[in-house]
Formats: C-alpha cells, structure tokens, sequence
C-alpha cells in the first residue's frame, strides 16, 4: 500500500480547467482528471483514487504538485 501519491497539476490553455495526472509505477496505467477551480479538482481526485485502488490500498495523502508557478504581472 502506498502512503502518498503525487499528481501533476496544469492548467488547460483553453478550457482553464485545471487537470491532474498520475502514472502508476510499471506502466500499469494511472489516473488523468480535472475540475473547474481546485476544490472542484480535489473532490475529483478523491473519488477517482478511491475507485482506481482496492477496498484498503487507496494512499492516505494525495499530493498536487502544480507545474506552473503563479506570475504576478506589475504596471
């Protein structure tokens, strides 16, 4: 069972959605969701963690790890 599992958040250029993604160790496949703002996005990853790993084996930490930093844009 893992302890942790990390997705990569981006921003998709047209829809503006942010979508989150994680690979599963060996190729086994993985997970690829998204969410109109971030507490939709973490309501989805939930439920998509929850469903993609058997009854006890769902990690207890669900790490986002955002590709792109915020940018301030001064006048």
């Amino acid at each position: 069972m893992m302890d942790e599992i990390t997705f990569q958040v981006a921003r998709d250029e047209e829809s503006g959605w942010l979508v989150a993604s994680w690979d599963s160790p060996g190729d086994t496949g993985g997970i690829t969701t998204q969410g109109e703002d971030l507490r939709d996005l973490q309501q989805q990853l939930a439920e998509a963690v929850a469903v993609h790993f058997d009854d006890g084996q769902a990690p207890r930490r669900i790490r986002l790890h955002f590709v792109s930093d915020p940018i301030l844009v001064q006048a």
